[in-house]
């Protein structure tokens, strides 16, 4: 896959994302296609976006106070007073950075630098990685000129913004794209079963606790057959070590793994949490999954976002609350006991992904500063509205806090 050639016209463009990797994956692909193309890109994000790894080294990071809305209103002072100077901030960077559109990912980070885009009268999109509009991004559909999303399916869209969305999915990792290329791992009644277990980036107990017992309930010639890799929690490191070894199952623990695309490129079956770049990722490469959703998720996102990819066949999802040994291990018979199974449901989750979605937001985000819109696919009806006017900020910020809460 290779991207359009550089235009001639380079832009500035300002991308706006932070509080955790799921919202800053997609932002560092977007900068690094935008960058090949000719243009200049900034990042605005928060104290814990400038930790997250993997920023591209040209990408300049500007950490701006975003303030967060609770239930209580009691809170909302700060969150307003926060949300009010990171806005004066990211007018500041615009006169100085002139740049054509801005583009959030979500989250409280991304909340100032687009409320700074619409009373500077810049042209602005926010981009969905979840099959649930957030809440910051159902704040600002009103406001921006375009919805990217990531699902063809997006609840919690009002349909009276249908016809701003555009469907490109969810920019992975240039390493994890680069796998796309590569076949399904060989899959028969004599291979090993390559197992990837991982929660996040910080783990998840509820697989700590359940995976290895699951394993050892598997029927004797397909748990011999065991080869595990697990991330886990480093508080709950040896207590899994110790269950593994009990069952005669081995099994590579860490607490992180740096290569964890070549983990996944050897994988036969992936189980683990549902978040969007974990989707976004398996999809890409086309990797069979058993997803349980984390069930604190805002909106049951996670649930949600294993929508698809279920019922094209290419994963399971089982609720935490029905996340046992017995249930886990009736699964991966179901799905690895007959091997062509498994590589027939890696094949579903391959016809998932959308590996052209940097390129397509960027063609999306180019659009926005008069440079022809290429091969975006429009979900809604019509093209993006035009760039909204500028517009006083007096009494707005509490309003939209009260609006955040009441979502």
């Amino acid at each position: 896959m290779t991207s359009p050639a550089p235009t001639g016209a380079s832009r500035h463009y300002v991308l706006a994302a932070g509080g955790t990797g799921g919202h800053l994956i997609p932002a560092f692909a977007l900068a690094t296609e935008l960058h090949q193309r000719g243009h200049h890109v900034a990042l605005i994000t928060d104290d814990r976006g400038a930790t997250i790894p993997g920023k591209p080294d040209f990408l300049p990071a500007h950490v701006l106070p975003a303030g967060r809305f609770g239930k209580n209103p009691l809170g909302w002072i700060g969150g307003v007073r926060a949300v009010l100077e990171g806005r004066a901030m990211a007018l500041r960077l615009f006169e100085n950075f002139q740049p054509s559109a801005i583009v959030g990912f979500g989250g409280y980070p991304a909340l100032p630098a687009l409320l700074a885009a619409t009373s500077a009268g810049l042209p602005s999109i926010v981009h969905e990685q979840n099959a649930v509009l957030g809440r910051v991004n159902r704040l600002l559909a009103g406001r921006v000129d375009a919805i990217a999303t990531s699902y063809e399916s997006v609840d919690r869209l009002a349909p009276k913004h249908a016809h701003k969305v555009r469907l490109v999915g969810n920019p992975v990792r240039a390493e994890v794209l680069g796998l796309r290329e590569q076949d399904f791992p060989a899959f028969t009644d004599e291979s090993l079963l390559r197992i990837l277990v991982t929660g996040g980036s910080q783990g998840a107990r509820v697989l700590s606790e359940v995976v290895p017992d699951g394993l050892a309930m598997l029927p004797p010639a397909l748990r011999q057959r065991l080869q595990v890799t697990q991330q886990c929690r480093a508080e709950d490191l040896e207590a899994v070590r110790k269950r593994y070894a009990e069952h005669d199952i081995p099994a590579e623990l860490g607490t992180y793994f740096e290569d964890m695309h070549e983990r996944l490129a050897d994988a036969h079956l992936f189980i683990g949490r549902a978040g969007a770049s974990t989707i976004a990722e398996l999809t890409a490469v086309g990797r069979p999954a058993i997803l349980v959703p984390l069930p604190i998720a805002t909106d049951d996102h996670q649930a949600v976002n294993t929508r698809e990819m279920v019922k094209a066949g290419g994963a399971r999802m089982i609720r935490q609350d029905a996340f046992q040994p017995k249930e886990l291990a009736k699964q991966i018979q179901a799905m690895a006991m007959n091997p062509g199974s498994l590589a027939n449901a890696a094949h579903c989750a391959f016809n998932c992904g959308r590996p052209d979605a940097a390129r397509d937001l960027a063609d999306l985000v180019e659009s926005m500063s008069g440079i022809d819109l290429m091969d975006v696919i429009r979900v809604g009806e019509g093209a993006p509205a035009a760039a909204a006017t500028a517009r006083p900020a007096t009494g707005a910020a509490c309003a939209e806090a009260k609006e955040l809460a009441d979502q």
